[in-house]
Formats: C-alpha cells, structure tokens, sequence
C-alpha cells in the first residue's frame, strides 16, 4: 500500500478534488492520515478541517458529498487529486459548483463567473 508522506508538511497534505467526468477541479483541501484512512475505507471523501481541526466528511451539513471513484497521487507522494462523483451539485461553502467561481480580470477586480447553486444561509443554519 502506497504511505503518503504526511511528515513533510507537519502532517497534512493537499488534496484536490476534481470532478471525475469533466475534469472540472472543484476544490482544495487538507488530508491528514487519518481523513486519508478514512477516505480509502468507506469511498466517501474526508478531509481534515483546519478551522475545525477535526475529520470532516465532505457534506456531513449540506448534503453536497463527495464520492471517490479515483485517487491520483503525485511524484513526491504529497499531494493527492481525489476524482470524485459530485453528489449535490456544489462543492463550495458559498453555494457553487466550484471553490474557484470567480475570476481575476486584468484590471484586478474579481468577476463571479460561476453559478451559485444553493444559497448558504439557507442550508448552514446555525
């Protein structure tokens, strides 16, 4: 079994997830080697939550989930891209598709370029 080395960056690594049929990449996050485990046991995609600092299963509050269907690791087996079913249609906190839904024109402004999917305030009540 491949070991990820998690030591380098005092123990998490990126993942990127990426939509496994358009190659879309939806997300950046941190895996640790116990999201990582988990990842690899139930499928599901587990990061680990830097702000929360705890395991966080990708749609435990908004239903937008994330299942694995392949893993691709890099050649300093460091950071891995997670190709994954996008089950929800979002994969942003903020309501949209993408974490990358907005872009940097050259007069340095940022245009949204993405459509936003559901509405925050509605789906993390707290």
């Amino acid at each position: 079994m491949i070991e990820l080395d998690f030591k380098k960056c005092g123990g998490l690594i990126p993942a990127i997830a990426q939509d496994w049929k358009t190659g879309d990449v939806l997300m950046l996050a941190y895996i640790n080697e116990e999201s990582w485990n988990e990842t690899l046991k139930t499928g599901a995609a587990t990061y680990w939550s830097r702000s929360r600092n705890k395991l966080w299963k990708k749609g435990e509050e908004s239903g937008n989930r994330q299942m694995v269907k392949e893993i691709l690791i890099d050649c300093d087996e460091d950071t891995v891209i997670f190709k994954v079913e996008q089950i929800g249609g979002a994969a942003c906190h903020e309501g949209y598709r993408s974490c990358f839904f907005r872009r940097l024109e050259s007069d340095g402004s940022l245009n949204v370029v993405g459509e936003r999917i559901f509405d925050p305030k509605e789906v993390y009540k707290k």
